[in-house]
């Protein structure tokens, strides 16, 4: 039998992105879906680390996601 694979395009309300991975929750009210990347950021932020910083995080996060 052949799987069928239904993905659901979401829009995060933090970056206004279009997002089809599963969603973080905001850490600014605990209740709001957002893409994985606002979700990082929000958790780098957190931690201190600047926007800059943050960027190149990122980059090595997607650069993996890739190579899996």
């Amino acid at each position: 039998m052949k799987e069928i694979s239904i993905t659901q395009i979401k829009i995060c309300p933090r970056c206004g992105q279009a997002y089809y991975e599963a969603p973080a929750l905001s850490r600014i009210d605990n209740q709001t879906p957002i893409c994985p990347d606002c979700g990082t950021r929000e958790a780098l932020e957190s931690m201190d680390v600047d926007q800059e910083e943050q960027e190149v995080i990122l980059a090595i996060i997607h650069r993996q996601r890739r190579n899996l």
